[in-house]
């Protein structure tokens, strides 16, 4: 049996040499770079509102507001990002390197819009379309999670050199 060198090992490469290339030249790399903390910002006001509201009744307005601001740039970067693998990778979207972050982003992506149907045909309660903000938030984090592990990986794999890339 052999033995694996555990300090020799290399990182799962990320990106080949052309796709950081056309990564680092596209235009979708810098708007992905300012959707994405811009969605974090609407992200956690919504959530102090609409945590507010469960909490004491008031500003229901504002937090559904809020929520949809928030579904919409979530929807603006899916759109985005899709281009941006496409640019990147060659296809719109589930690219090999993405393919996780992609499917959880279909379900964060799938609560948000239920909120909206949800609210649109006011089939649920105040207090339950808040609950689900909440469950499509949560949702989100363990996606934008995803995307920051992944970004590290990508930042060690500059850093290794295009040896690794």
């Amino acid at each position: 049996m052999q033995k694996q060198n555990w300090e020799t090992r290399q990182p799962p490469q990320l990106y080949t040499s052309e796709q950081k290339k056309r990564r680092d030249e596209s235009i979708w790399t810098l708007i992905q770079g300012v959707l994405a903390p811009t969605q974090f910002i609407a992200f956690a006001i919504s959530t102090v509102l609409v945590i507010w509201y469960l909490w004491t009744g008031d500003g229901y307005g504002l937090a559904t507001i809020s929520v949809l601001v928030k579904t919409t740039l979530l929807l603006t970067i899916m759109v985005t990002g899709a281009i941006w693998e496409k640019v990147v990778f060659g296809q719109y979207l589930l690219a090999p390197a993405f393919f996780w972050e992609d499917i959880v982003s279909f379900f964060v992506i799938f609560l948000h819009l239920a909120y909206v149907a949800f609210l649109w045909a006011n089939y649920l309660s105040e207090q339950s379309l808040m609950i689900l903000a909440l469950v499509a938030y949560f949702a989100y984090v363990v996606n934008a999670g995803q995307f920051l592990l992944k970004f590290k990986a990508a930042k060690t794999q500059s850093n290794l050199g295009d040896s690794y890339a």
